[in-house]
Order: C-alpha cells, then structure tokens, then sequence
C-alpha cells in the first residue's frame, strides 16, 4: 500500500510540475483541493491566494516553456503517513528559486493537495 501511495503522489507531483513548467491549468486545477490556500513568502513581499486566484494567475502569465527555459523542478523531499503525505520541491522557474512544501490528503481513494506553502531562496 506504502508503494502504490508513493507512485501515486509522485504522479500528483508530476502533474503539478508539469501544470506549473507548460502553463497546463486543468492539471494545476485537477491537483488541487478546491479549499486549498497558498502562502508564500516572495522576497519578502507575502503572497496569499486562493486556488482560483492562483490559477488566474498562471493562465494569465507565459509559462516557462514558452520563454524557452530549462525544466530544473525536483522533489527535495517525500514523507508518506497513512492517509497524510508532506513534500519539498525545488521549483526553480522565472528568476525565482522557489522551494515549495505541499501537503497532501487522501480523500475519497484519490491523493489531492490540501496546502502549499512556499518561498524564494537567493
């Protein structure tokens, strides 16, 4: 059960590397609890969205691949408890040395983000 969790939320993962690198929303969207909050810390400057609000966001922006940029994104780290899981990521994209710390549930059988906090590292 341990296995197929893990492959489960590494996929979940991909996903929103993939959502985030190619602007693909409906896979950012599909990833996400519909009451997720997401909070950042970006060069000091604080960075608090809904899911709707952050979606907004990357539809409305070009996303790394369209500027040409090198996919670099990696799980740091992958913590699986039961019906929880936590991750660190390394999001590098834009200017910006982003690491992300996601949480994860298990709601009705299917892996879904429930939390996203992040920061940019100089």
């Amino acid at each position: 059960m341990y296995k197929e969790n893990r492959e489960a939320i590494e996929q979940l993962i991909t996903d929103y590397f993939e959502g985030i690198f190619n602007g693909e929303v409906d896979k950012l969207e599909r990833s996400f609890h519909d009451d997720v909050h997401l909070y950042g810390d970006i060069k000091g400057v604080d960075y608090l969205k809904s899911k709707y609000d952050y979606l907004e966001g990357v539809k409305n922006r070009k996303s790394p691949k369209a500027l040409g940029e090198e996919f670099n994104m990696s799980i740091v780290g992958l913590d699986v408890l039961g019906k929880v899981a936590m991750a660190k990521l390394h999001v590098p994209f834009s200017g910006y040395n982003y690491y992300d710390y996601l949480s994860f549930a298990k709601i009705d059988g299917q892996w879904i983000i429930v939390n996203k906090v992040f920061t940019h590292v100089e």
